[in-house]
């Protein structure tokens, strides 16, 4: 059971706007490995954002842009199973690649939200965000850095694996 983890931040309202990604590699016995990346994303930031998970310009300033991690950030999730809670991160990333010209990474979407709803049915119709999920399920974590995020998201499916007797691939036809 592999699989990757990825969560973003952004800078403003724009989801294209990246300036945090976190990524986690799991396999069946847990995390296996991580990483994560302050990302420019060459707009600017939104209070609000900031206010959210900390991230400022200056902070970003010297930080790589995205078509400066690409090729990483391909061999991390190329034809992997990339998990994300909810559809927010598959869109940021798909738009920010496209953006910037880059083309997309071929990989497979599991949305640990989506998982949640069918693993637990107190979740089943309202209160799957990620916060919740994971006080649910004992697991504290520094909600909104992208790398905590992202390493929460894969704790959910291993979880919720456990919890259905269910293996990755189960759960990718659903």
């Amino acid at each position: 059971m592999n699989f990757v983890a990825i969560d973003v931040e952004t800078a403003n309202s724009s989801v294209a706007s990246i300036c945090q990604i976190g990524i986690a590699e799991y396999a069946s016995d847990g995390l296996v490995s991580e990483w994560e990346t302050l990302v420019n994303p060459l707009a600017g930031f939104n209070p609000w954002n900031t206010a959210i998970h900390g991230i400022t310009a200056d902070a970003v300033e010297a930080a790589p842009t995205l078509s400066d991690i690409y090729e990483d950030l391909a061999l991390r999730l190329q034809d992997k199973v990339v998990v994300c809670h909810t559809h927010f991160d598959r869109v940021a990333l798909a738009r920010a690649l496209k953006l910037y010209g880059l083309p997309p990474i071929a990989c497979t979407w599991l949305d640990s939200a989506k998982v949640a709803r069918r693993a637990w049915k107190q979740f089943a119709r309202r209160g799957y965000n990620l916060k919740n999920v994971c006080a649910f399920l004992g697991y504290e974590f520094g909600h909104h850095n992208a790398l905590a995020d992202a390493k929460a998201a894969g704790f959910i499916i291993l979880e919720a694996c456990r919890h259905a007797g269910l293996n990755i691939d189960d759960w990718l036809p659903r």
